[in-house]
């Protein structure tokens, strides 16, 4: 099973890493969950600044690397951790909305 973190090491727009406003979590049905958009696009926007995907092989790594390169705290580490290291059912690209969607189960 794919994870968060794989998904977002391995998708691009225009050959360009995603941008936040690019993903949307959503659950089987299209429904989306709000909590973890907000947690996903706050990692985009503010932990990836420090990395660039290709050069990291897991969540664990790139935990690991936030950690030692960033004054981010441990519960926001925590929280990324469990964003990056949560099942991906699927993908649903929504070019109406300019979105892709990631499909969790939760």
């Amino acid at each position: 099973m794919q994870t968060v973190f794989d998904v977002l090491k391995f998708i691009s727009v225009n050959h360009q890493e995603v941008e936040s406003h690019q993903v949307v979590v959503t659950d089987p049905v299209g429904k989306p969950n709000g909590l973890l958009t907000d947690l996903l696009h706050d990692l985009i926007n503010n932990a990836l600044l420090f990395v660039t995907l290709k050069d990291i092989s897991s969540a664990t790594e790139l935990i690991e690397h936030l950690r030692t390169h960033t004054p981010l705290p441990a519960d926001v580490l925590a929280e990324y951790a469990k964003i990056l290291t949560e099942d991906c059912y699927g993908l649903n690209f929504a070019p109406q909305k300019g979105q892709i969607e990631l499909i969790v189960h939760r």
